[in-house]
């Protein structure tokens, strides 16, 4: 009888978070296709695309540094091997030579989408050209991790960082060198790619655009699968890791295989958020990809909490919300039309650094700690609110 009001519980928790992800979907596409253009909107989507994009990028470093107990600042190399792929293989054919003016053309001369468009039409060519082209960006990032995977990940702790700070550095400078050029361009821009403006679907004669809804869905999709991970035996083996090295190993899990395992699929979706990175900005430059990106990435991570997936996502999007939004009146010099001399342009970041700092001191485990979000848990806590008092009486 427990075991069924458990599942039953269970059950009610899992309807009721899809019924939020699909009413958040909804809410979405109207965001984009009804609400009003003014300035609230013009500065939600931009923090809601940007807020989705980090949510996935944090995950997967907590997956390395939380679940697995690896300490790596690599996150923002990987991205930007994500991005410039993206980007070089999805540049419409007709504009290699305005792009890739300096170097005849570039080596890449066809676009995916453009491949798939001829066959499904233009809209649903963007998009399942724009999926195609994430996934190389996943996979270039998955391969280049593979390969450093194999000396790097002999090291522990700070060495492990140091190490892949230095790769995501050296990567970054690679980018920019001429002999390069026909992939990346050099230290020019890469542009003309499709993005998220490109993202509609048509009914005769009219569209609906899905520009906010697209980093939704496949960060969804992903953080999806890397939950999946982590609630599977490679996940439990993955925690072991962190916990004790010498008793996992004890227990029979491959550290080599299980650590490069960890790293490959965090550097993935990190190559994914970079890929999606480059159709947020329109265009790809490898000055955007520094090490102070790795460190407001691993600053969202505890901020969220080492170890907790939705910690990440709820700290990205409060991270993004309040730097790029809500305390962007005090870089203006006013507050309700009332002049205030210290706001000025800079004093956001020191009222931004505060709060950070009054954060870390008081939830030094971060928001969530090590728990999750649940809806079980919430209406647990719900019933017993409710649940009627017992009278002398009636016991």
């Amino acid at each position: 009888m427990g075991k069924m009001l458990n599942q039953k519980k269970s059950n009610t928790g899992t309807f009721v978070a899809l019924f939020c992800i699909l009413a958040l979907f909804v809410l979405l596409v109207l965001v984009d296709n009804v609400f009003p253009t003014n300035s609230f909107t013009l500065m939600l989507i931009p923090v809601l695309k940007k807020g989705a994009i980090y949510s996935l990028v944090c995950v997967s470093m907590n997956l390395l540094n939380g679940f697995t107990g690896l300490f790596s600042l690599g996150q923002a190399g990987f991205m930007l091997l994500g991005a410039y792929s993206y980007a070089a293989f999805s540049i419409s054919a007709a504009s290699h030579g305005a792009v890739y003016q300096y170097f005849d053309g570039g080596i890449i001369k066809f676009s995916i989408p453009e491949i798939f468009a001829k066959a499904l039409g233009e809209n649903a060519g963007n998009f399942l050209g724009s999926v195609v082209c994430i996934l190389i960006g996943g996979a270039v990032a998955a391969l280049f991790a593979f390969l450093i995977g194999i000396p790097v990940l002999r090291l522990k702790s700070d060495y492990l960082a140091i190490a892949s700070l230095g790769f995501a550095e050296i990567i970054r400078a690679f980018a920019q060198w001429d002999v390069l050029g026909p992939v990346t361009n050099g230290s020019n821009l890469l542009r003309k790619y499709t993005t998220f403006s490109d993202m509609k679907i048509s009914f005769g004669d009219f569209t609906l655009k899905l520009g906010t809804l697209f980093p939704f869905l496949i960060v969804s999709v992903c953080i999806l699968l890397i939950v999946l991970l982590i609630n599977s035996s490679y996940g439990r083996a993955f925690k072991a890791i962190r916990d004790d090295e010498v008793a996992a190993q004890a227990m029979g899990i491959n550290l080599a295989k299980h650590k490069r395992m960890s790293f490959v699929i965090s550097s993935f979706f990190a190559g994914v958020s970079g890929a999606l990175i480059a159709m947020y900005q329109t265009t790809v430059a490898s000055s955007a990809f520094t090490t102070a990106m790795t460190y407001e990435i691993l600053l969202i991570v505890v901020i969220g909490g080492i170890g907790s997936v939705t910690g990440s996502c709820i700290g990205a999007f409060l991270y993004i919300a309040c730097s790029e939004w809500w305390l962007r009146f005090l870089d203006s010099g006013e507050v309700l039309g009332v002049s205030v001399p210290f706001f000025r342009d800079g004093f956001r970041k020191v009222v931004f650094s505060v709060v950070i700092m009054i954060i870390v001191l008081f939830f030094s485990r971060g928001i969530m700690g090590d728990k999750e979000l649940s809806f079980n848990r919430l209406f647990a806590k719900f019933r017993k609110k409710k649940a009627p008092e017992v009278t002398e009486n009636e016991q």
